[in-house]
C-alpha cells in the first residue's frame, strides 16, 4: 500500500468525483483510478461504486476510510517530523484558544512546558467554534481550548477541563454593582443595553435563556474580542455578559444572576490517531492532570 493510492482514496471519498479528486491531488484522473484500483485490489474488494458523474463509498470504502485517513495523517506528521529533526529546526507548537477563553489560565502551564522544551516556538490562534473545529479537520493545529465546538466525528477527542456559568459584567460604579443574586430581577434590566461576546458562540438555547432572564438582545451590542469586550464595559456603553473565566485581570465587578443559567463546558480538543510532538504530548498531559477546580 502506498501513501499516495491512500491520499487519492480520501480525495475521492470527500468529492464523490473522480474528475475533481483528480484535480486536488495534481494528477490525471486515467493514474488516480489505476491507483485506486490497485488500493482495492490489496484489499481485496471494491471501496468505490461509480454511478455516472458521482460515485458512492461501499461498506468496505465506509469501514476502510477513517483507517486508512488515520494512517495517511500519522505518515504526514512522522515525515514532518523527521524533517524537522534533520535540519534541527525549532519544534513549533500550534495552539487554537477560542475567543472568549482567557489566556492567563494557559501561560503558567505554557511557561513550565517552555522550561522543559526551551527551544519549542508557540503560535496561538484564536478563532470561533467553527474555525476551530475546521482548523483540527485540516490538521492546521495540535490541540485547542475553548468551549463545545458544536459538532462531533469519530476521531475527535474532548478532555474536560471544567464547567463555567456566565457572568454579568459591570463597572465598580455601575448602580447594579453593589447588588446580590437575589436582588437582580428582570425588571431591573429594562432599561439596561448589553454586550456580548460573539466569541462564546452561544447556542440557539442560550439565547432564549438570556432572552428569558430580561436581557434584550436585539439591542446587544457585540464583540469578538476580549480587550474590545472589557473597553467597552468600561467606557459605560453596557452591561456585559460573559464566561466566568474570561476577563479574570480586568478591573470590572462580576455579578451572579440567579435567572440567568447558563454554563458551559470548557474542554482541550484534539484529533485521535495524528501523530504528537513531544511537546504537544507533553503539553496535553499537563492540561489533563491540572487542578481547574478554582475555575467556575
Amino acid at each position: 500500500m502506498e501513501m499516495q493510492q491512500v491520499r487519492y482514496f480520501i480525495a475521492v471519498a470527500k468529492t464523490l468525483n473522480f474528475t475533481r479528486a483528480a484535480e486536488e491531488c495534481n494528477v490525471s484522473q486515467p493514474a488516480l483510478t489505476r491507483a485506486i484500483k490497485l488500493l482495492e485490489d490489496e484489499l481485496g474488494g471494491e471501496l468505490i461504486r461509480r454511478e455516472g458523474r458521482l460515485s458512492h463509498l461501499t461498506d468496505l470504502g465506509q469501514r476502510m476510510l477513517p483507517l486508512l485517513r488515520q494512517c495517511y495523517d500519522s505518515a504526514i506528521t512522522a515525515k514532518a517530523v523527521a524533517k524537522s529533526v534533520r535540519k534541527g529546526e525549532v519544534a513549533a507548537l500550534t495552539i487554537a484558544v477560542a475567543r472568549h477563553f482567557d489566556l492567563s489560565l494557559l501561560t503558567p502551564l505554557l511557561a513550565e512546558m517552555r522550561r522543559a522544551f526551551s527551544g519549542v516556538q508557540l503560535k496561538i490562534k484564536r478563532g470561533s467554534a467553527a474555525q476551530i473545529a475546521q482548523m483540527l479537520r485540516n490538521g492546521e493545529i495540535d490541540l485547542a481550548v475553548g468551549g463545545p465546538l458544536g459538532e462531533s466525528w469519530d476521531r475527535l477527542e474532548a478532555w474536560p477541563m471544567f464547567t463555567e456559568s456566565f457572568d454579568l459584567v459591570v463597572t465598580p460604579d455601575h448602580a447594579l454593582a453593589n447588588r446580590n443574586a437575589p436582588e437582580l430581577d428582570v425588571e431591573l434590566f429594562h432599561a439596561e443595553r448589553f454586550l456580548l461576546h460573539c466569541g462564546a458562540d452561544l447556542s440557539e438555547e442560550d439565547t432564549d435563556r438570556l432572552a428569558a432572564a430580561g436581557i434584550n438582545l436585539h439591542q446587544a451590542h457585540e464583540v469578538d474580542s476580549c480587550s474590545d469586550f472589557a473597553e467597552l464595559v468600561t467606557a459605560g456603553f453596557g452591561v456585559g455578559v460573559a464566561p466566568s473565566s474570561t476577563l479574570r485581570a480586568a478591573p470590572l465587578r462580576r455579578l451572579r444572576h440567579n435567572a440567568l443559567d447558563l454554563h458551559r463546558s470548557v474542554a482541550v480538543y484534539t484529533v485521535a490517531g495524528r501523530m504528537r510532538s513531544r511537546e504537544g504530548a507533553t503539553l496535553l498531559n499537563m492540561l489533563r492532570s491540572a487542578d481547574w477546580s478554582s475555575v467556575h
